[in-house]
């Protein structure tokens, strides 16, 4: 099985492109923090690459912005090139099926009619009983 969760902020703006083909393909990067401190009591920061693709990287270029915190849910993909100077390098990306916008829209900078970003339900009000009414 592979696949990865994570929750992170934008450490740059969404770049937004198409291949020869076009297919929409959206590259950002996140920052997450890890749950503990190392020894010297500071928290640690892990950055990864994700790669969107077609309709989803389409609303990541226009909705999102560096700072902006987002849920990823994808697989891990690894890769290799030949840099400039001929060495070989690999590298790890995240390509997501899921985003999901945890920044609120307002302070997103974005009009009223954007699409709603979040899917998290909200949760029913509960009435207050009175002591007297419980039947014990």
């Amino acid at each position: 099985m592979n696949k990865v969760i994570l929750i992170g902020n934008l450490t740059r703006d969404p770049e937004l492109s198409e291949t020869p083909t076009g297919v929409a393909v959206c590259r950002f990067a996140i920052a997450v923090s890890r749950d503990y401190a190392n020894a010297d009591g500071t928290r640690e920061t892990d950055f990864f690459n994700i790669t969107v693709w077609r309709g989803r990287a389409e609303n990541c270029g226009k909705y999102l912005k560096k700072g902006n915190k987002v849920a990823v849910i994808g697989s891990l993909q690894n890769r290799s090139y030949e840099d400039k100077d001929g060495i070989k390098r690999n590298v790890t990306d995240v390509v997501a099926n899921e985003v999901e916008f945890l920044t609120p829209k307002n302070a997103m900078g974005e009009s009223e009619d954007a699409p709603v970003i979040s899917s998290r339900r909200e949760r029913p009000q509960l009435e207050a009983i009175d002591d007297n009414q419980l039947p014990f």
